[in-house]
């Protein structure tokens, strides 16, 4: 039953749809008059296709608002709740339950905003009109000290006014209609005051530098969107699909299913994450990793969509649909992490609104305090003192909150964009605040100190001498196997150009291994349990198991018995990574559920601080929470479904990309696609630098707001100078964050 005492508006049912549609979604509520969104979870969601909802249901809000508020009958099942101008939906439960729901801002203007800054031609449309102001208000100034007519100066500093204050009042003539004001309310009023006292020069120069200024953001901006257009771009539309006969036909990419077999020639663009079936080739990875040096496929090899085969033919096995690929889930990752702010921007917002009614209430009390209190002349000014109107003017263009507001942004913007470009993706800016604080990094050890695929370490034979034979063997028994140890018998042999022999009469036993028949008789592949069912078993008890840190598979043949070990091999990046971690005073814990020998064999390897082995998921999570309880801030980076937990539990989760499962990616705060271990360093000195840069940024604006308020208000400062040190401070906040995108943060 809904609690509101007159009906709720016509887009409630717009919210209604969607909670039914989200079962991880508590309540969502909307404030149509300040534009916001938020929606209240209980538990782990997917956030990129909740950010995908999220913006069906925008678009319908904005759609239903523009008519006007339409009323409804309140909708069955849920509870609608009205609190000023803020209506909430909610799920029926008990009564404790919101106090564990965490809420999550969304900003209704968003997509309009996008549609309308969004463009890549924006920032080119603002310097031209920046220009013109420039250019027209130097004219006027030159036309004055030149003595031309007394019409032309006025018209050339009307043009300049115009050009420079175009978007200002566009966006003005919105915020207006949406009950809020904002710094460009301040610069037009500014720039009315300063023309009503005669200042134009002042009042040009002001437009322009605040045009300029906002030409920069806009080029920033662009320059963050450009990474994801790229990959939008990038994403393939066609095909090649080889049928059941091996005909071969060209289907549109979002048609495709998985284990359908795709035709990928030289050049082509790989149009789903998939795994090579036939063929050797190499792949550029550049759009997904940063990293232009080809990746080699052979049989077995992954591969992923939007990424170009060089060399070979290759055919290609679905194991992802189109939508779920790599590339998409990167591409929505990306768009969801520019919408989420981080919290000191989150901080910025709040005390912007408040601080713009501030000043407006601050420069009219002065004027009266000035006119009134200190007798000076309300609105013209005298050869030796300013007017009051003009010293609050000049106070209100000095204590504007414009490089504020763009301080944090900016930088989180920045660095959100070089992260994807080298295959970093944060999802929103708190990701990037927060990783530069960790003091502890946690890591699993399969699949990310390791390779999490294991690798041929040798051969062995009984008698010694015929390991070659043994190794014959095992590939011809091996390679038409998809197993994961059978694929690492199969490319260790074509790697060392071992000879194909053929075999007769192959069958699998499940669970076991395999036999077939060889020319000099039959032969079993298998577990050491395989072997010990038979004849052999009383000599098999005399041989000693391979250490903990091997996988060994027998061979059994007439005359011969041999052994292959394996082993997961550590990732050649890992022992640099945890080096350059501690040199940093990082202390680096790595956390498994393997036994204690094969741990600390890896934990030597690799050179990381602390093991804890043997634990179970459980126990993962008590170790990060122990962590946090002794103070400590811990980055957890893992890959599997049994991280899932502890990524949870961390300060800043990380996940592998690549390998990821989809538990470990939903938990995670960052990810690092194509399972490279070095990009967490990369994106640790990354967040570190974008933490410098928000703190110089914050100093740079508060630091010229303070100083130029506090000369303001014993009228040392004249109106141009205030102009042009007030705006000037916009500026370099921009370049500043610009360094990000320029820098290198490997």
């Amino acid at each position: 039953m809904a609690t509101t005492e007159t009906p709720p508006a016509a887009w409630t049912e717009d919210l209604v749809r969607f909670l039914q549609s989200q079962p991880g979604i508590a309540a969502v509520r909307v404030n149509p008059t300040d534009r916001k969104l938020s929606v209240a979870t209980l538990g782990p969601v997917d956030t990129a296709r909740l950010a995908e909802h999220i913006g069906e249901v925008l678009h319908a809000i904005e759609h239903k608002l523009s008519e006007g508020g339409k009323r409804t009958a309140a909708p069955a099942g849920f509870v609608v709740k009205r609190s000023g101008d803020t209506t909430t939906v909610e799920r029926p439960t008990c009564v404790t339950a919101p106090g564990f729901w965490r809420w999550t801002d969304y900003n209704l203007a968003e997509e309009e905003d996008a549609h309308d800054h969004g463009h890549g031609d924006e920032w080119r449309l603002l310097s031209v009109l920046a220009a013109t102001c420039g250019v027209a208000g130097l004219a006027a100034f030159a036309a004055g000290r030149l003595g031309a007519p007394g019409w032309l100066v006025p018209a050339l500093y009307g043009a300049a006014l115009i050009a420079g204050g175009w978007d200002a009042t566009i966006d003005t003539w919105k915020n207006i209609r949406r009950k809020k004001l904002d710094i460009h309310f301040l610069m037009l009023a500014v720039a009315v005051g300063a023309v009503s006292i005669g200042a134009w020069g002042e009042a040009t120069l002001l437009l322009f530098l605040f045009s300029a200024s906002g030409a920069m953001e806009a080029f920033a901006l662009d320059r963050t969107q450009r990474e994801v257009s790229a990959l939008l771009h990038t994403a393939p539309k066609l095909a090649t699909v080889i049928g059941p006969a091996g005909e071969e036909h060209v289907v549109k990419a979002e048609t495709l299913k998985v284990d359908d077999r795709l035709l990928v020639k030289p050049g082509d663009m790989f149009a789903a994450d998939g795994e090579v079936v036939k063929g050797q080739s190499s792949s550029d990875e550049s759009t997904l990793t940063g990293e232009s040096v080809p990746v080699d496929k052979a049989i077995g090899a992954q591969v992923f969509s939007g990424t170009i085969n060089l060399a070979g033919v290759l055919e290609v096995r679905v194991r992802r649909l189109p939508s779920e690929s790599t590339l998409q889930k990167i591409i929505r990752l990306i768009q969801t992490a520019q919408k989420l702010k981080a919290p000191s921007e989150r901080f910025t917002d709040k005390f912007g609104a408040g601080y713009t009614l501030l000043v407006l209430g601050l420069t009219a009390a002065m004027f009266l305090v000035w006119w009134l209190g200190f007798q000076l002349p309300a609105f013209r000014n005298e050869p030796d003192r300013f007017s009051a109107f003009y010293r609050a003017m000049t106070l209100l263009v000095v204590a504007s909150p414009c490089a504020l507001v763009l301080s944090i942004p900016s930088a989180i913007l920045a660095a959100i964009a070089w992260g994807a470009k080298h295959g970093i993706l944060f999802r929103g800016g708190a990701a990037i605040e927060k990783l530069a604080e960790v003091d502890v990094v946690a890591l699993d050890k399969t699949g990310t100190l390791t390779t999490g695929e294991l690798a041929v370490i040798s051969y062995e034979s009984f008698p010694a001498g015929r390991e070659q034979e043994v190794r014959e063997l095992a590939f011809a028994l091996e390679k038409n196997s998809t197993h994961p140890l059978a694929r690492a018998i199969t490319q260790h042999a074509r790697q060392v150009g071992t000879r194909v022999r053929e075999v007769e009469q192959f069958e699998s036993v499940t669970g076991q291994g395999v036999r077939g028949k060889f020319a000099e008789g039959s032969v079993v592949l298998g577990r050491r349990e395989l072997i010990a069912a038979g004849p052999f078993a009383s000599w098999l008890e005399k041989m000693p198991a391979a250490d903990a840190e091997f996988s060994e598979i027998w061979v059994l043949a007439p005359g011969l018995i041999g052994r292959v070990l394996l082993k997961d091999r550590l990732r050649p990046e890992s022992r640099g990574v945890l080096a350059a971690l501690k040199a940093g005073g990082i202390v680096t814990v790595m956390l498994t559920g393997d036994r204690r020998h094969t741990a600390e064999a890896v934990a030597r390897e690799s050179g990381v601080s602390e093991v804890r082995s043997g634990l179970s998921p459980e126990g993962k999570v008590a170790a990060i929470a122990g962590f946090g309880k002794a103070g400590h801030k811990v980055a957890m980076v893992g890959d599997g479904v049994n991280d899932a937990p502890c990524l949870a539990a961390a300060y800043v989760s990380v996940a592998m990309g690549a390998r990821g499962s989809d538990a470990a990616l939903e938990q995670s705060e960052v990810i690092l696609m194509n399972d490279r271990i070095e990009n967490f360093l990369s994106a640790h000195r990354l967040s570190r630098r974008a933490r410098r840069i928000i703190k110089e940024n914050l100093l740079i604006s508060l630091g010229t707001v303070v100083v130029m308020v506090t000369t303001s208000l014993f009228g040392f400062v004249p109106l141009s100078i205030g102009v042009l040190v007030h705006e000037g401070s916009t500026v370099v906040v921009c370049l500043n964050s610009l360094r990000l995108l320029l820098g290198k943060n490997r």
